[in-house]
């Protein structure tokens, strides 16, 4: 009962700005004939609408070396390459489907591909208004999460968002909503599924902002339930204030984050709702090809599954050093040091490569109504 609830909020969520979104579209349309008319002794104009077809592809490798004394089973290189391939036909300037595949490859592993997922969505944007429904990348749209909320292996190991989303934004404020379908219920196979959404607001000159995270997890069974079996709700909400000094000294990029990360869980059946709050702070400056990053976590161990584990203890600093020594506008290359500090473990480190080339989406043909 509890799930149909969750899945109806959603849905109507999606389904009244996907009918908000559409009815600007109309009367952006409807405006725009109106200002066609034109007197009787004028010639008629003929509006035409153009289609047309384009080609994406994108790729990301990564050497991602890590040694965590904290946590043994998470000490380990992930290493690799991912390729992205897509087409998408344009209807108009509103309108479009896109279909491809995203496919993974572990250095050194047999077979060559680990896996291949599809591609597979349709996609609305206006000016105000975004959504898409499908299987669609989450770079760019949900890749900002803290990682407290959502690890850094996601974009190894699940590029894709299976489900809707839905964004609407203008000059001072933007929010997102979302919800991705992470395993289909059989009978052996759990059902799984989160949704989450996500904000700024940025009022007067920028200076002063505000973010907003929340992201939940349902995992109910199988559909023949084992006696053990039971269902869990898992979730984060964390609100930040935060100032962004960027330009404003000799720096390009200097900004603070300072807030609230509660969690929590309940295994129905079993146990009732388990809170957990934390104070966190990060600070972010760049220059040039250099910056520096650090985020501070202190409170109750967090409860997220999957959120970075060491968010789970009661105090975590990271530090990031980063050189970009690769930029370009289709090509990103960056070295990443991170030093860890938790109770008791002052060495943990990890040391990352990572490079990205993204063609952009190039119109390989086009047609008329």
């Amino acid at each position: 009962m509890i799930k149909k609830f969750y899945l109806l909020i959603i849905l109507s969520f999606f389904s009244s700005a996907i009918a908000f979104a559409q009815t600007n579209f109309v009367q952006q349309q409807t405006d725009f004939m109106q200002q066609q008319t034109f007197s009787a002794d004028t010639t008629k104009t003929k509006q035409v609408n153009t289609a047309s077809v384009d080609f994406h592809f994108n790729a990301l490798a990564w050497l991602d070396n890590r040694e965590y004394k904290a946590f043994i089973p998470r000490s380990r290189t992930y290493s690799g390459t991912r390729t992205a391939i897509d087409f998408g036909l344009n209807l108009d300037s509103l309108n479009h489907f896109v279909v491809g595949t995203n496919a993974i490859h572990e250095f050194g592993a047999q077979p060559y591909f680990l896996n291949a997922v599809p591609i597979a969505y349709y996609n609305y944007h206006s000016s105000k208004w975004l959504f898409n429904a499908g299987e669609f990348p989450r770079a760019g749209l949900i890749d900002d999460y803290p990682r407290a909320m959502l690890n850094d292996t996601l974009m190894y190991y699940r590029p894709n968002v299976e489900g809707l989303l839905a964004r609407y934004g203008n000059q001072h404020f933007w929010q997102t909503g979302w919800i991705d379908w992470v395993s289909r219920q059989t009978d052996t196979q759990r059902e799984e599924f989160l949704f989450g959404a996500e904000g700024k607001y940025t009022p007067g000159n920028g200076l002063f902002y505000i973010r907003d995270y929340f992201m939940m997890e349902h995992d109910a069974g199988a559909a023949i339930l084992q006696p053990t079996d039971h269902i869990f709700d898992n979730g984060a909400v964390e609100v930040r204030l935060g100032l962004n000094f960027s330009h404003k000294t000799f720096l390009d990029s200097l900004s603070f984050e300072a807030g609230n990360l509660s969690s929590f869980l309940r295994e129905r059946g079993k146990t009732g709702w388990q809170t957990r709050n934390g104070f966190m702070f990060s600070a972010y400056a760049g220059y040039h090809r250099f910056a520096v990053f650090e985020e501070l976590y202190k409170g109750q161990g967090s409860i997220i599954y999957y959120g970075d584990s060491y968010y789970e203890k009661t105090f975590y600093d990271r530090v990031d050093l980063i050189f970009t020594p690769f930029l370009s506008g289709r090509v990103k290359g960056q070295f990443i040091a991170s030093f860890h500090f938790t109770p008791g473990h002052a060495n943990d480190n990890q040391e990352v490569f990572r490079v990205t080339y993204d063609l952009g989406r190039k119109t390989i043909a086009r047609f008329k109504d």
